[in-house]
């Protein structure tokens, strides 16, 4: 899978010199939906987060306060996060995320 695009916010970057997230053995999250609300994915980072590994989350998009959480949680140290939107458009994003 190749991105078109990078991160959605400069907030999950882990190496500030090269503007990059660079995770090691993370779980990832793949969704072909929007995620705008965080109680739609509290269960997985209270998972994730009791787990002590990082989660990147690629999805059709990430917004509103979803990704302020997220931000917020990164910030605090709470949890390792960066979250991308999916490359590809339309059927051919759904039919790489299923």
């Amino acid at each position: 899978m190749q991105f078109d695009r990078g991160y959605l916010s400069p907030y999950f970057v882990t190496n500030a010199e090269k503007m990059l997230v660079e995770f090691e053995n993370p779980y990832i999250f793949l969704t072909e939906k929007k995620i705008n609300v965080v109680q739609h994915i509290l269960p997985i980072l209270e998972n994730v987060a009791r787990s002590g590994r990082p989660l990147l989350i690629i999805a059709e998009d990430v917004e509103g306060e979803a990704l302020s959480t997220l931000v917020l949680n990164k910030l605090r140290g709470g949890l390792q996060v960066a979250a991308v939107k999916a490359p590809g458009f339309g059927d051919r994003r759904k039919d790489m995320l299923g």
